[in-house]
């Protein structure tokens, strides 16, 4: 093949049209996702790493001003949720940004974000189901008195050898998985409102020892550490990508895809600088370094008294459940969409004919983030997860841009305002804040993208389904 050949194989578009009209082919997956259920899947995906897991490692980097970095992490994921809005009511389909990139800049660029995808989906799991075990000990040691040692209950770099709480959740969220998307949308949903209750009252009990002093210095490592923080605590923010996997499950998906990306960023948005303010306000930034289980900690310290600590791990221990169960299920579907454009082996196409659900694909899922949770660090997760979000990001924002020139026809449910200033302010805040992540997140990136690409040259390109049919844009 030539090198002309080659540039306009690896940029081959898929048509838009081609992947509306797979849903409803053999193998589908159902409608069967309201407004309402898509709303708490982004605030379920969303509300538990960011405050119960990330939130006593960012405040250590940036001191109170740890509330300017969940602003400035809201603010980027605000510019990016107008543009997964619009790009999301005219594709969609399952897939997110994966599909988004497919349709606007390629084949292989549409290939790296699905890795991107791969990578910040499964190591988030893993991080959240590592702080799963440390709220499940605390509520163990307040109810019993008796904790899980540390070998069993943390991951290396933190004590332990492997954790077994984190593997126990895994294997739970993909039983429910296996059931149905109604099903464990429903039971998130639930799930929901009951941790938005718990971060409520959080917050009251918080603010009733809230003292001015702890916010100084404001900045003790300086705006340095501010930027530091946002990208550290920017993962927690994948729900945004988590509601538009489920474009092809919704119903009146140009409508509702839309309202429930927005109404999901506003309720996390709102949440996070109510709790990250009330937090700093009740306690020392100092005081955060190592401290497991955080908030639950805190409510402990204010009341004297381990019923509030109690519920604040029951609403923990129910939040990073949710938030596990709809990362998973999102890293599904995206797996699900490459497998149908060949560029992954058809096993993970496969859907149950009884619960319409991938269940080889969930299965293998759950055994590779359950092995991240148990023998990785957290640190290492947060920050990996942190810099394939924001690249996904950068490229449905692109994509915004790309599809209103070489598509302007198509119908859109929703258009993002301020065009084009609104999709390049997102690009430019997903670039600053990659620049702020650690060095060592940039070489793991690299190794899984070196991966990423072999499987591609060695099996994805021969088997693309676009390369078999020629019918790329």
């Amino acid at each position: 093949m030539s090198s002309n050949s080659l540039g306009r194989a690896l940029l081959r578009c898929k048509p838009v049209s081609a992947m509306i009209d797979e849903h409803g082919g053999k193998g589908h997956l159902s409608r069967s996702i309201g407004l309402f259920q898509l709303t708490m899947l982004g605030v379920g995906a969303t509300i538990g790493t960011g405050i119960f897991v990330a939130l006593t490692a960012a405040v250590p980097e940036a001191g109170p001003a740890v509330i300017v970095s969940f602003v400035i992490a809201g603010i980027t994921a605000g510019l990016t949720a107008l543009c997964y809005a619009e790009i999301a009511s005219t594709i969609p389909v399952s897939g997110s940004s994966y599909s988004y990139a497919y349709a606007t800049m390629g084949e292989l660029v549409a290939y790296i974000v699905g890795a991107c995808l791969l990578l910040e989906y499964a190591v988030s799991a893993s991080a959240i189901a590592v702080g799963w075990g440390q709220y499940l000990n605390q509520l163990m040691g307040n109810l019993t008195g008796w904790q899980m040692p540390d070998a069993i209950s943390q991951p290396p770099g933190a004590g332990g050898y492997f954790n077994l709480p984190a593997i126990v959740l895994v294997a739970m969220c993909a039983s429910l998985l296996i059931k149905g998307a109604r099903e464990s949308t429903t039971i998130n949903a639930i799930l929901v409102v009951v941790k938005l209750g718990v971060l409520a009252l959080f917050v009251v009990i918080a603010f009733s020892a809230f003292h001015v002093e702890n916010l100084e210095p404001f900045t003790p490592k300086g705006w340095l550490g501010v930027g530091a923080a946002a990208g550290t605590i920017f993962f927690s923010y994948i729900g945004i990508d988590a509601v538009s996997t489920a474009g092809e499950e919704v119903k009146n998906p140009r409508k509702t895809l839309p309202l429930g990306i927005i109404l999901s960023l506003v309720l996390v948005t709102l949440a996070y600088v109510l709790v990250a303010f009330s937090a700093v306000g009740a306690q020392r930034w100092t005081e955060f370094a190592g401290q497991d289980a955080g908030l639950a900690v805190i409510l402990q310290n204010i009341t004297g008294s381990t019923w509030p600590s109690v519920l604040l791990c029951i609403g923990a221990i129910i939040s990073i459940f949710s938030v596990t169960l709809v990362v998973m299920y999102g890293q599904t579907r995206i797996l699900f969409a490459m497998s149908r454009d060949g560029l992954l082996p058809k096993m993970f196409q496969k859907v149950d004919p009884q619960t319409m659900t991938p269940v080889t694909n969930t299965y293998i899922v759950a055994v590779f983030i359950a092995f991240l949770a148990a023998l990785i660090p957290l640190d290492v997760l947060a920050n990996l997860t942190s810099m394939g979000t924001l690249i996904a990001f950068g490229v449905v924002s692109a994509g915004v841009i790309i599809l209103r020139r070489t598509r302007p026809d198509l119908p859109r449910g929703y258009t993002v305002p301020l065009f084009p200033f609104v999709p390049i302010a997102s690009v430019c805040f997903c670039i600053y804040l990659i620049t702020q992540l650690p060095w060592d997140t940039y070489a793991l990136f690299a190794v899984w993208i070196a991966i990423a690409l072999m499987i591609y040259f060695g099996y994805s390109f021969r088997n693309s389904l676009l390369n078999k049919s020629g019918s790329a844009q």
